[in-house]
């Protein structure tokens, strides 16, 4: 397979037809509000194993010959292609092994193992479980299944576009997050074949911008870590950048508290559990709403394979973002009655108490008072306000705490 069109893509479908999911593909009202223009969600966090992956890890195990099946295969990952591997080559009956960098999050290895692959865990990025697992396919025999530089897997991710544009087929625009470039380029190629107008655009993380810096002719300089791990990539395929090149107007940033915000916004307003990367295309069209005000867009949200600790963070600190979880800072006679009096302030204002700090030793204050930190939850920075008016009302200073 030398070139990658939409033929290959509609054999791509067939070969995986009945064993992936046809995910839905839904307009948002609520969050179409919020972006400016008309969203429409493929929800492929909704795949057994909660990830696009699945398409092209089987796409490509379903074209090996008799002796390559025998063999067995290997792949490197950060989660989302170990599982897909492993979870289709174990219906094959293929025997898997997949190489994971030790920081790889626990839920992935612990999926991917329990579809009976042997997990190699070496290396503190993905490009050093690369180098591991080339070195074991070549000593071991093995068939390597590149999570994105490979002919057929990404006529297989390039299925998602056909999905979408039977559901939506008057879309003006694409945004597809954007690693190694598997899904865009796949995505792109039939997208573009059935829609050639069709404006095409990544979403990558601000930290991880390899393939907006590859596109762009420039040195590949990223950072240490990012949310949106399944598209911290720092060595863009081979294969995909000639493709983006030629099909996608422009890789789009967002930064780590938009990848945070968009996870958060899809949990509270479409009920649905995203991981960084998955959100990566909804933070971008958020963080650059005037490239598509008022268009129809389509939007991929990728995985959802997250980290239920890396959630409840997420879920925190957005919710001391938009001042529904705060921290307010009282000075308070040291006297008794006068924290009742605080307290009785606070609940009369209709906010709920979830911590308190009373501090008289390291407190900024006379030493016949006391300063005393609560956590509160409210309803949003309009009645947080309230709630400190209320409090200074029953005679006591109070602030909101910033550091």
């Amino acid at each position: 397979m030398s070139e990658i069109g939409i033929g290959e893509v509609r054999a791509a479908a067939a070969a995986i037809h009945g064993a992936v999911e046809r995910t839905p593909c839904l307009h948002s009202r609520t969050l179409s509000q919020i972006a400016g223009c008309e969203l429409f969600l493929k929800f492929e966090n909704l795949q057994f194993t909660a990830s696009f992956k699945e398409r092209g890890a089987l796409y490509k195990l379903r074209s090996l010959s008799p002796a390559e099946r025998e063999a067995g295969v290997i792949a490197m990952s950060a989660g989302n292609h170990a599982q897909g591997v492993a979870y289709h080559a174990q219906r094959l009956g293929i025997r898997a092994t997949i190489v994971m960098p030790r920081f790889a999050p626990t839920v992935k290895v612990e999926h991917t193992r329990a579809f009976d692959a042997e997990v190699v865990l070496a290396g503190d990025t993905l490009e050093d479980a690369s180098r591991v697992a080339h070195e074991l396919a070549r000593e071991r025999g093995l068939v390597f299944v590149h999570p994105y530089d490979d002919p057929r897997v990404i006529a297989g991710q390039g299925t998602v576009a056909l999905e979408m544009l039977g559901a939506a087929p008057n879309l003006d625009a694409l945004v597809v997050p954007v690693g190694g470039g598997g899904l865009l380029a796949g995505i792109s190629v039939a997208a573009h074949a059935l829609r050639p107008e069709l404006e095409i655009f990544g979403a990558q993380a601000a930290r991880f911008p390899a393939m907006k810096q590859a596109l762009a002719g420039l040195p590949i300089e990223c950072g240490d870590a990012t949310i949106a791990g399944g598209i911290a990539v720092k060595a863009p395929g081979q294969l995909t950048a000639p493709i983006l090149r030629e099909h996608v107007r422009e890789i789009l940033l967002a930064d780590e508290e938009q990848l945070e915000a968009a996870m958060l916004l899809l949990l509270e307003v479409e009920k649905s559990v995203v991981e960084g990367a998955g959100a990566a295309a909804l933070a971008a069209v958020l963080a650059h709403r005037p490239i598509f005000a008022r268009r129809r867009v389509g939007v991929v949200i990728s995985g959802g394979n997250v980290d239920m600790l890396v959630l409840a963070h997420v879920i925190e600190r957005g919710l001391a973002r938009t001042a529904r979880l705060a921290r307010v800072v009282v000075r308070v006679r040291d006297v008794p009655g006068a924290l009742a009096q605080v307290t009785s302030a606070i609940a009369n204002a209709g906010a709920n108490v979830v911590e308190v700090l009373h501090e008289r030793a390291f407190a900024r204050a006379p030493s016949s008072e006391a300063e005393v930190e609560f956590v509160l939850e409210t309803r949003g920075e309009d009645h947080l306000e309230q709630v400190i008016d209320a409090v200074r009302a029953s005679g006591h200073g109070a602030r909101a705490a910033t550091d």
